[in-house]
């Protein structure tokens, strides 16, 4: 009967998502070996989306299973990579489905770095695909109606999931194609076409002429709404609306005919002549105004045979009376079909490709908890270490172990050698000098890393501020000051991060200064080292004393602390559990992660142990350095104090100020090398990130540009032009027209011998001239008198002529080559042509009642005198 209504594809333009994506993964998952199998899996989904969309597709179930397998890919990697404008950055540039574009510029086309955007074009072209394959199947066997059936349900479903969906997903306005209206008028198709397949066979297997008629009647509703949504929407093709007009008459038409049939059934053959005329009338008007779209001659035929007889009989045997069309009962309705809902995954082939990989929410909450974690083992080691100098600090006051070791007063005490040796063991002053070298060189190495990248965002900015100025409202896209954001603010982060660490380093360099004399003395050999040191009288007498004891006793006990939290610190920092699973579970039982409180229980599981023995440590040491103080108290009662003796005990104490500052500087220096180092790393991918956003700007601006040369390419290059004065406004002492329709152009008469042109009667130029021996048909014998002036009349309006000569009608507007309006000589007379010697007489022109003789009346204002006329 008529081919169904299929859907074109979206056309989509080459994008390689390959390389952004190993980016990401690069940046973000640890291990070699995790990378590679990332970016093989990135490398694979590149090759399925050119399979999917970078060929023409055959209208086979293969070609529909590799793209529903590419639908679903995207599905299954948009909770695990953060596609946006600032993050993983890819643009998809589609076409309009039903824009046949023009001469100048292509079809209208949409380009967003949006994955939900990639989602809803694939989904489009999954039911388009769908419509296709169901209208190139075979609908006289069961399998070709099934399989008709099954799509044209998908691809409702599919629209309908548009429709639903892709507001939310594109954030702008879609092409006029993806849009809500459209893609419900296209579910609304489909569904329409499913229940007519299901019409089709249950009239094939002969079913009940009332349930028959109940599916038709159905279908005609489905097509009559579809056809009420777009009939006054330019957004479908427009040979679409006279085939779902059509399409709603004929399942009309046929809900009639069966159930015209059931009426005869039942005895009721008024109702059923009526219900045939109803039919007949239908499918009339079907073959009358859309026979170049569906051909409905068999239906005709098969209605008013049917009438014909019914009528037939109960002309001769029923005399029923025939009910108007009003009075008939409406027809019940049945719907076998709904749209499939899309439920991922919709192919039944689908394999995650980055099955392995967590997603992202997963990975947040793991980073969130990975940043928990550091600050707890962080604050537990920073509180020992300050544990650690504090104690090194009273010790280095009170000028011990070396009071209690100084027995000659004239050697240097063994733990100032210990000291000494770990010092030039370590570098020395030459370590810190080569280390605070270093550090200006490192911080400036970032600065320049981070003001490049901002630089960069800088200069597009400024780019897109311009373009924007310059296209205004047509310039349609996320401006670049709102994009950037997130990236300016991390940006001003790592600017705040460079300069608490040069003031950090400021305060290392100033205790270096404070500190650098003493340093320097404690790398001296130990002769040089016993020279810098003042003699003082030996306190032998103190050796074996019971407070003597006492303090060696407290501070062994103290350097066995320090060894314990050394140890403590190091099991902090291989404590190492995985949390992805304990996410991954949460997700999957509760659809959503309350990170804080899992990390938090977590933690609390398996640091609280270390967490208890690092307050135990620092209660430990407390009780300790409180005892060490009453102890140095009494054994500096007992001791013998002179000039000398104080003096050497403060070089003494100030060697191991100088040791303990040598050994906090060192690790300072390296930890900010290290720092330094770490940080350019980091700054690197911040700039790999600006940069990968930048050029996927300059893509889109690109690519934005050039649709904006199509669009104005395809306007118009210059206003319409007005038509002159003279062409919009009667001549001078002339009537308007009485109607405002158009004139009719002079008819040619056709004879036996070939006629010349007709000779054109004398223009009107003035009241006088229109009497009835002016307007005189060209055949009179008599010549009439030239026409008087009218009174009243200026001068160059009685006296003009005709501004061309008189052919084929060309168009009068300037610019047209017809046109010609040149200075004619005084003699020159346009009328004489053909007037003389001819063989025949010509013959009248037909001339509309009321319409102006042919030529048009003389234009007034014509710089020359009015020639006379002279009939032949």
């Amino acid at each position: 009967m008529t081919n169904f209504i299929s859907v074109q594809l979206k056309k989509a333009s080459e994008v390689d998502l390959a390389k952004p994506l190993c980016k990401f993964i690069q940046q973000s998952y640890p291990g070699a070996e995790a990378q590679a199998e990332h970016c093989r899996a990135a490398e694979e989904l590149s090759r399925l989306r050119k399979s999917a969309l970078g060929r023409p597709l055959d209208k086979h179930e293969s070609s529909l299973e590799t793209l529903l397998r590419y639908y679903d890919q995207l599905c299954a990697i948009e909770p695990k990579f953060p596609f946006s404008e600032n993050q993983v950055c890819v643009t998809f540039t589609w076409k309009d489905a039903f824009d046949k574009g023009s001469l100048f510029g292509g079809s209208a086309k949409l380009a967003l770095a949006s994955l939900g955007y990639e989602k809803t074009c694939v989904l489009f072209n999954c039911g388009a695909l769908a419509s296709q394959i169901a209208a190139e199947q075979n609908l006289d066997n069961d399998e070709g109606l099934k399989a008709a059936a099954k799509h044209y349900q998908f691809a409702s479903g599919a629209f309908q999931h548009i429709k639903d969906t892709v507001l939310s997903a594109l954030n702008r306005e879609p092409t006029v194609d993806i849009s809500p209206d459209t893609v419900g008028t296209l579910s609304l198709i489909m569904l329409a076409q499913a229940q007519e397949v299901f019409f089709l066979k249950a009239t094939r297997d002969k079913m009940k002429d009332a349930i028959i008629a109940k599916l038709a009647n159905q279908a005609a509703d489905y097509y009559g709404d579809a056809y009420k949504q777009c009939q006054y929407k330019d957004t479908l093709p427009k040979e679409v609306f006279p085939v779902l007009a059509a399409k709603h008459c004929i399942m009309q038409a046929n809900a009639e005919y069966h159930q015209s049939i059931l009426a005869k059934q039942q005895k009721k053959f008024g109702e059923e002549i009526g219900r045939l005329q109803h039919a007949a009338d239908l499918v009339k008007t079907v073959a009358s105004r859309y026979d170049e779209y569906i051909n409905v001659k068999d239906l005709v035929d098969k209605i008013n045979r049917a009438l014909a007889a019914a009528k037939k009989d109960n002309d001769f045997i029923y005399h029923d009376r025939v009910p108007d069309l009003k009075d008939l009962e409406p027809i019940g309705k049945a719907s076998l079909v709904k749209s499939t809902p899309v439920v991922v995954p919709l192919s039944q082939k689908f394999t995650d490709l980055f099955e392995k990989m967590v997603p992202l929410q997963v990975q947040q909450s793991v980073s969130v908890y990975n940043q928990r974690k550091a600050d707890l083992v962080n604050r537990s080691i920073a509180q020992m270490r300050e544990a650690t100098n504090l104690a090194n600090g009273v010790l280095a006051s009170l000028n011990l172990p070396a009071a209690i070791e100084d027995v000659s007063g004239d050697t240097v005490p063994q733990s100032i050698l210990n000291k000494s040796k770990s010092v030039i063991e370590q570098g020395g002053i030459q370590t810190v000098d080569q280390l605070i070298k270093d550090l200006p060189e490192l911080l400036q190495r970032n600065k320049e890393i981070l003001d490049e990248s901002l630089r960069l965002l800088d200069e597009e900015e400024a780019t897109d501020n311009d373009l924007r100025a310059k296209f205004k409202e047509r310039w349609q896209r996320t401006p670049s000051n709102e994009l950037y954001k997130p990236l300016r603010a991390e940006g001003a982060n790592y600017h705040n991060i460079l300069n608490k660490a040069v003031q950090a380093d400021g305060q290392v360099k100033e205790r270096y200064q404070t500190h650098r004399d003493t340093i320097a003395l404690l790398c001296k050999p130990e002769a040089e080292l016993n020279a810098a040191i003042p003699s003082a009288n030996p306190a032998k007498t103190l050796q074996g004393n019971e407070v003597v004891n006492v303090l060696r006793t407290l501070l062994a006990s103290l350097d066995e602390v320090k060894k314990e939290r050394e140890q403590l610190e190091n099991d902090l920092k291989s404590v190492n559990f995985d949390m992805t699973s304990k996410f991954l579970t949460a997700l999957a039982q509760d659809g959503a992660i309350n990170e804080e409180a899992i990390s938090v229980t977590e933690l609390d599981r398996i640091y609280g142990s270390y967490t208890q023995k690092v307050q135990e440590s620092l209660k430990k040491q407390e009780e300790l350095l409180k005892n060490i103080q009453n102890a140095h108290q009494d054994f500096s009662k007992m001791k013998q104090s002179n000039n000398e003796s104080n003096l050497r005990e403060e070089v003494l104490k100030n060697l191991a100020v100088a040791n303990d500052n040598f050994v906090e500087l060192v690790a300072n220096l390296k930890e900010g090398t290290k720092f330094y180092n770490e940080l350019t790393e980091i700054l690197l991918k911040f700039q790999n990130k600006c940069s990968d956003i930048i050029f996927a700007r300059k893509t889109e601006r690109d690519e934005l540009l050039k649709d904006l040369q199509q669009s104005i390419a395809r306007e118009p290059s210059a206003p319409s032009i007005p038509l002159p004065t003279y062409q919009t406004t009667p001549a001078a002492g002339s009537k308007p027209a009485a109607s405002p329709a158009p004139t009719p152009a002079p008819r040619t008469m056709v004879g036996t011998k070939p006629q010349p042109p007709a000779r054109p009667p004398p223009p009107v130029i003035s009241a006088a001239s229109s009497s009835p021996s002016a307007l005189a048909p060209s055949g009179t014998a008599a010549a009439p008198a030239a026409p008087a002036p009218t009174p009243g009349a200026s001068a160059p309006a009685a006296s003009t002529a005709p501004s061309q000569a008189q052919g084929p009608p060309y168009p009068t507007y300037p610019g047209y080559p017809g046109y010609c309006q040149m200075p004619m000589p005084m003699g020159y007379n346009p009328y004489m042509y053909g007037q003389y010697n001819l063989p025949y007489a010509p013959s009248p022109v037909y001339q509309t009642p009321g319409q102006p003789p042919y030529p048009p009346p003389q234009q007034p204002g014509y710089p020359f005198p009015q020639q006379p006329y002279y009939q032949q």
